[in-house]
């Protein structure tokens, strides 16, 4: 076949077909199925079965006159398999689904995806054949949770069969066309030992972590966009022993905690008619009545924050849950905030000494500028001065530099600070080297 027909990309090996021909060919050959397969059987089949059924079926058409194009033996391989993601996947996007270094897909339009791989994006060979093919896809994705995408509703977020969160945004509110972006989820979670293989932290602080959660101190992760909030609050929650009850609320379910007392709790979004909406809140007041040992919420961003404040200054200790802020510092601003707009009167005095008191340790994640995450800060809550709530760096990562490679340089520091929680360490049996505080130790990365 000419090269005119089919582009292989090294970043798409296999979304390769990408002139107006083939995508044409691909949209007729697609109609002529739903004509003669009867598609409603897809989702009560064994994928397997059916995916080479419709290849064989995809062969019979090809070999029609109306569908004639020179392809060879490969080219036409690659061409079923692209019509086979267009009935049972994504269409274009379905190989990245399957990519497990592609850790976020953006759609730009029809006409452009880019993909995340290794913290940095890469624009790809593949597109839609048009914003209705697009439009179509979207459609599929958001039907099967029960949720719609309209002009009188032109935004939504979904979640996919494996966990992957899914926002899109159609016209009037996309002016170039449909948006959708995908937060893939991990196969494969990492577990402590990939963050120090990856240098996001160093064996020592990992230890820490561990004795954090294992004396029931109330942590928050705080982080921008993309830092691996969620990644860390997965890590360090396996750390729970295996003999406490664990209640799980998230607005679209990611955490895959290894314990066997494990209560997963999802938010559930208002129906067509607007009603029977599930809030974070509503969950978190619900699970204080199911007797929870531990409480761990996704992410705060609401109202709910007043309860999980409420559930860990009421005997929930150990409680964990992320926010979004640059530092401790504006997560404890974020925090205020959230209260104020939570619809009780609180006074700003009377809210900073609750969160003083319930919040124990904030740990600071950030993206560096090679695309690499890492714990940049763990700072300890030690009361109240005034009216400023106090906080005391524990460690901190301090970046020197990059090397020929373009990959961030930089050494962990301990502050020569002895935690005030090593006294709960001590009461409960938790095990710390101590002399790392003592030491100052400097770790290099």
């Amino acid at each position: 076949m000419n090269e005119k027909y089919m582009t292989l990309t090294k970043e798409n090996p296999s979304s390769a077909f990408l002139t107006d021909e083939v995508l044409e060919l691909k949209s007729k050959v697609h109609e002529r199925l739903m004509e003669v397969v009867d598609l409603s059987l897809v989702d009560s089949l064994d994928r397997n079965a059916l995916r080479q059924e419709i290849g064989r079926v995809i062969e019979k058409i090809l070999a029609e006159d109306d569908f004639s194009l020179p392809l060879n033996a490969d080219e036409k391989e690659q061409f079923r398999k692209e019509v086979q993601n267009e009935i049972m996947g994504l269409g274009p996007i379905e190989p990245f689904m399957h990519d497990p270094t592609v850790t976020d897909v953006l759609v730009n339009t029809h006409k452009r995806i880019y993909v995340e791989r290794y913290g940095k994006l890469h624009l790809t060979g593949a597109r839609f054949k048009d914003d209705t093919h697009l439009k179509n896809i979207i459609d599929r994705i958001v039907s099967a949770v029960g949720r719609r995408i309209d002009e009188s509703c032109p935004m939504v977020d979904a979640r996919l069969a494996d966990g992957s969160r899914v926002n899109a945004i159609i016209p009037p509110l996309a002016i170039d066309g449909p948006m959708v972006s995908i937060r893939r989820f991990a196969v494969g979670a990492l577990e402590l030992e990939d963050l120090i293989t990856l240098k996001s932290l160093t064996p020592e602080i990992g230890e820490l972590l561990k004795g954090v959660v294992k004396a029931k101190l109330n942590i928050l992760i705080s982080g921008g966009t993309g830092t691996g909030k969620t990644t860390l609050l997965n890590i360090v929650s396996r750390f729970i022993p295996p003999n406490e009850r664990v209640v799980t609320i998230e607005d679209s379910a990611e955490l895959q905690l290894k314990q066997e007392h494990v209560v997963r709790l999802e938010t559930r979004p208002p129906n067509i008619e607007g009603k029977g909406e599930v809030t974070q809140r509503d969950l978190v007041r619900n699970c204080l009545r199911m007797r929870p040992d531990r409480i761990v919420v996704g992410e705060v961003r609401g109202s709910e924050v007043l309860d999980m404040l409420q559930a860990m200054n009421t005997g929930h200790e150990g409680s964990l849950t992320t926010i979004h802020a640059n530092s401790p510092r504006d997560a404890l601003a974020r925090l205020e905030t959230l209260v104020a707009i939570s619809g009780i009167n609180i006074p700003t005095d009377a809210s900073r000494k609750y969160i003083s008191s319930a919040l124990h340790v904030i740990i600071q994640v950030s993206r560096m500028l090679d695309g690499s995450r890492k714990i940049v800060s763990l700072q300890e809550i030690t009361g109240m001065e005034g009216n400023i709530v106090t906080m005391q760096e524990i460690f901190s990562f301090k970046q020197t530099g990059v090397d020929e490679n373009g990959r961030v340089r930089g050494r962990f520091e301990m502050t020569r600070i002895m935690p005030r929680f090593l006294e709960k360490f001590e009461a409960l049996g938790v095990p710390i080297q101590r002399d790392m505080f003592h030491s100052g130790k400097v770790f290099e990365v």
